[in-house]
């Protein structure tokens, strides 16, 4: 078992940043990568971004590409989401997940790509 806690959430302006964390504990050698989602009210959860523990590889989706970058901490099992330029549109439930495939064509996009998920920490970005 995997558990993840995120924190860092809260309500910023349009412009600022927030930086998200996602500690893993349990079984964590068995991940072997952590991505970050996202749901916002009546839509589905969509992927943000993702990152492999072993060689730090990232994946973004191109509405974040060059606003947010993930990064982990091997010694801390921590893996973080540093968002700046923060839009309206960036409002959302942001959600951890850890998951084992250690290939992914598509870039670890795919929620079924994950076997355990966080609580979802709430990122509000006001106009």
């Amino acid at each position: 078992q995997v558990q993840l806690v995120e924190s860092g959430g809260g309500l910023v302006q349009a412009g600022d940043s927030l930086r998200l964390s996602c500690a893993a504990s349990g079984r964590t050698f068995r991940t072997y990568a952590m991505g970050w989602f996202r749901q916002a009210p009546g839509k589905a959860r969509e992927f943000v971004s993702a990152i492999t523990w072993g060689t730090g590889s990232t994946y973004y989706v191109d509405s974040v590409k060059g606003r947010f970058t993930i990064s982990r901490d091997t010694a801390k099992n921590t893996v973080y989401l540093q968002m700046n330029s923060l839009k309206p549109d960036d409002t959302a439930v942001y959600f951890c997940a850890a998951g084992s495939p250690p290939y992914s064509p598509s870039g670890f996009s795919r929620i079924s790509e994950y076997d355990y998920w966080g609580q979802g920490t709430q990122v509000t970005v006001s106009s």
